[in-house]
């Protein structure tokens, strides 16, 4: 898969995908603010959401993602760890190795439910990161 050169995302920053206003379907809408959000949450490339979402650049960019029903299940995985330790912290676990492996390595495999047990790791442990020695 080709990593979009073209950010297809608003200015720096702001976790917003940019969309054709005239786009009548709010449902590609919703998925594409909902991709953004994860994008965002765990500061992952514009080619890291592609992967994950099996997805190219151009059906982000055209709110084309019609119902992925892996984005509501990943945000709804997240938004425990996302309320009590922040975003900040989500990124930085994200790519840390925990005990079976990183996070982002599942995610990047599709492995939705090694992710999941990442999680519920990261959630045991009371969302402590701690550097390997």
């Amino acid at each position: 898969m080709t990593i979009p050169t073209r950010s297809i995302f608003g200015p720096s920053g702001t976790g917003r995908m940019m969309t054709n206003s005239r786009d009548p379907s709010l449902g590609g809408r919703v998925q594409s603010e909902r991709a953004a959000e994860l994008m965002d949450l765990l500061g992952l490339s514009e080619g890291e959401l592609c992967l994950v979402l099996n997805a190219d650049a151009l059906t982000l960019l055209s709110g084309q993602l019609g119902h992925r029903a892996e984005l509501p299940i990943l945000l709804d995985l997240l938004a425990e760890a996302r309320e009590r330790a922040g975003a900040a912290v989500l990124r930085r676990w994200v790519r840390a190795s925990g005990p079976a492996g990183r996070p982002i390595d599942a995610l990047l495999r599709r492995d939705f439910g090694a992710f999941e047990d990442a999680t519920g790791e990261l959630a045991s442990r009371g969302f402590v990161l701690r550097r390997g020695g």
